[in-house]
């Protein structure tokens, strides 16, 4: 196969995973949304985590937030606890790699904030710690996972809010969950800022 069908085949891979994920994922998009705004509304703030490719979206969506998405707005509270590098290596180095981001929450989560898990496979132990220490800080998750949801949708409350894209392609889960991600920061500066006409 020649390069460019190549690119092709991948850019089509790339459309129907999203077809796919769209008929499943999208109510609990929006419901993920309304979680977020409620805690930005009630002064709550937005942690994120992820590992690699998902570290790069936990930090997307929080730049997205902090900064701007698509419009001129206030800044919103929300912080990536992934970027440390002095505070990441001194708890891998000092206690576990698998405690990086629970350490964090239970120093910087408050009652009310959200928690943004991200792991593609949902098995990432250091995630379901994240997301253990995030219930003892009495915050919500949104988990945006693949597959089967893996060890972390085992772990969920009834308040959390898992957003599963289907199929076991990586990259492809990747794709669908920046994808998620713009859709929350669209809906996010909808709700708190109204449509821009």
């Amino acid at each position: 196969m020649d390069m460019q069908s190549r690119i092709r085949q991948l850019f089509l891979a790339s459309i129907e995973a999203k077809q796919q994920a769209m008929e499943v994922i999208t109510p609990h998009i929006a419901q993920a949304s309304e979680i977020m705004v409620h805690a930005l509304l009630n002064e709550g703030k937005i942690l994120t985590c992820g590992n690699g490719g998902s570290a790069g979206d936990a930090q997307h969506f929080s730049s997205e937030l902090l900064n701007r998405f698509e419009r001129e707005r206030p800044s919103l509270p929300a912080m990536a606890l992934t970027t440390d590098s002095s505070t990441l290596t001194s708890i891998a180095n000092d206690y576990s790699y698998n405690e990086v981001f629970s350490k964090q929450i239970r120093a910087l989560g408050q009652p009310g904030d959200v928690l943004l898990a991200i792991s593609t496979s949902g098995n990432s132990a250091n995630i379901i710690q994240a997301i253990q220490a995030a219930h003892d800080r009495e915050m919500v998750v949104i988990a945006l996972t693949g597959r089967d949801g893996g060890g972390m949708a085992s772990l969920l409350l009834p308040e959390d809010v898992e957003i599963r894209v289907p199929g076991s392609s990586t990259a492809r889960i990747q794709e669908v969950h920046m994808l998620a991600i713009h859709c929350l920061c669209d809906l996010i500066d909808n709700h708190l800022f109204g449509s821009e006409e």
